[in-house]
């Protein structure tokens, strides 16, 4: 995801390419066992995992009617925002990851 930015708004563009974070795989280097490594444990959490994984991966990456109710709320003043708290926290990330 990536967003471009156009005066005090920012836009959320589906589908653009992401930005990596230190420290978490992208999903495309994510790998899972082999059929040939699974043991009748891993068998049988298979088979009771199934739906859920199912159900995930139907699931979009983006809830877009959640990003868009949260981005009214902060136009109407309805939710807390401060510059200054979030421009410490992205400095103390950062700082961190050195």
């Amino acid at each position: 995801m990536r967003t471009k930015s156009r005066g005090s708004n920012m836009k959320v563009v589906p589908g653009s390419a992401t930005t990596p974070v230190a420290g978490i795989a992208p999903a495309a280097e994510i790998r899972t066992p082999t059929a040939s490594t699974t043991t009748s444990t891993s068998t049988l959490q298979s088979a009771v995992l199934q739906p859920a994984v199912a159900a995930l991966r139907e699931l979009p990456d983006i809830d877009h009617a959640k990003v868009s109710a949260l981005k009214t709320a902060l136009e109407r003043g309805e939710l807390p925002f401060d510059p200054a708290k979030l421009a410490a926290l992205i400095e103390r990330y950062h700082r961190s990851s050195r």
